[in-house]
């Protein structure tokens, strides 16, 4: 991306000098007569000093300007950090490791899956009670970044909010009076609530502001199994209720109007947006039940980063089990979402999620899959086979496999 910046005060001086002039040879006790004439020069004179002014065509958009500068990466190949990686000792080992390798970007939370935001915000901010002091110097993380010229792109838990769920349950689901939690304790809040929308991209403004050259926004879906629940729940349904859909085509409308209402509003800070969204979504049509229709959420994204991790597949490509079959798992899906992604004339950049974690639970006890270099490999091979060459690695405790080859074209 470049770092671009209008600068609109000379075109403003223009047309305050041009107003200034013509303005003040008006003065109350004027004569009628005089009052006439000014407004004929009044007229003539704006009307000249106007066509007098060049403007450009197009004219140009404000842009912020974060006062940081990276230069968009090659292709990006990057790994998660939370926070508490990012505002502690490990911050510069991960540093030291991505230098070391082709890797060039971190995925950095910045409001996590509880709804907290990871670095103080000012105590007359809306977000003052929900920022904790884990990344001490946000502004400094990010200079350290540039320096080194590692991409850092911010990821934003959207509608899974804990904490908001229970400050504000009018904008969230509830039962029985309660706010309503899935089967891990954890709680939604409410897609059509346009307040909840607004809410998180403030949050996302902010981390544009800190330099951040990305907002990735996850959880951009209602809860799982929703379709199962959502007559059973209490929730509003704000403007949608009065859309010309049934309940599946609602949710599917509220979250990609969030999506492109979201990336409409970040557009003055010349950033990527991207979306986390569920591999599996672009093998369907859509997934109502969770409110994801891969191609409309894909056409309003700078970035589309499905989460194909084979071990969050059942048996799927006829693949019995995908958590041991990696590059098999990865390569399918990757000819499907080519496939997919063809329909658009002017598509986002793919860059999956990968799996850099063993799952045990997947597993009858004594019996263990583990991931290693050879399982990294596989799946970013697959990829590569396929023409993508952007991904990202998850490990939720950000330990990282050694050894790979991270650009299989070198």
């Amino acid at each position: 991306m470049s770092d671009r910046k209008y600068i609109f005060s000379s075109l403003l001086g223009l047309l305050l000098i041009s107003l200034f002039v013509v303005i003040n040879p008006v003065f109350a006790d004027e004569e009628e007569s005089k009052e006439e004439k000014f407004t004929v020069n009044f007229h003539s004179e704006f009307e000249t000093n106007i066509q007098q002014i060049e403007l450009p065509d197009p004219v140009p958009r404000f842009v912020y300007d974060s006062g940081v500068s990276f230069e968009y990466p090659e292709a990006v190949r990057g790994i998660y950090l939370t926070g508490h990686t990012a505002g502690g000792s490990r911050f510069d080992d991960m540093i030291g490791y991505v230098n070391e390798t082709e890797l060039n970007a971190m995925v950095i939370d910045v409001k996590e899956d509880n709804g907290n935001i990871m670095y103080k915000m000012d105590e007359n901010s809306l977000y003052h009670d929900i920022s904790k002091n884990v990344i001490k110097d946000p502004r400094g993380m990010i200079e350290r970044l540039e320096e080194e010229q590692i991409y850092p792109i911010a990821r934003v838990v959207v509608f899974k909010d804990t904490s908001l769920a229970h400050e504000r349950p009018e904008w969230s689901f509830t039962k029985n009076g309660e706010v309503w939690k899935n089967g891990r304790g954890e709680a939604f809040v409410n897609p059509f609530v346009k307040e909840v929308w607004d809410y998180n991209v403030e949050i996302a403004k902010h981390a544009a502001e800190l330099g951040f050259q990305e907002i990735q926004f996850d959880y951009v879906r209602f809860p799982e199994g929703f379709e199962h629940r959502d007559e059973e729940l209490e929730y509003s349904r704000g403007e949608y209720d009065d859309a010309d859909l049934n309940n599946a085509k609602e949710r599917v409308k509220a979250v990609t109007d969030f999506v492109e209402y979201a990336r409409n509003e970040l557009e003055p800070y010349d950033i990527d947006v991207s979306v986390d969204i569920f591999g599996y979504s672009a093998t369907l049509e859509e997934a109502p039940g969770i409110g994801q229709n891969f191609l409309k959420i894909s056409n309003n994204v700078d970035v589309i980063s499905s989460m194909i991790y084979p071990s969050h597949w059942t048996p799927y490509f006829g693949i019995d089990m995908p958590d041991k079959e990696p590059y098999r798992l990865v390569d399918e899906y990757s000819k499907v979402e080519n496939e997919v992604l063809s329909q658009l004339e002017d598509g986002p950049t793919s860059r999956p999620w990968l799996q850099d974690f063993s799952a045990p639970w997947l597993y009858p006890a004594g019996q263990t899959f583990t991931y290693g270099k050879n399982e990294v490999q596989a799946q970013i091979d697959a990829l590569y086979d396929n023409g993508i060459y952007e991904y990202l690695l998850w490990n939720p405790v950000n330990r990282y496999t050694e050894g790979v080859d991270y650009d299989p074209s070198n």
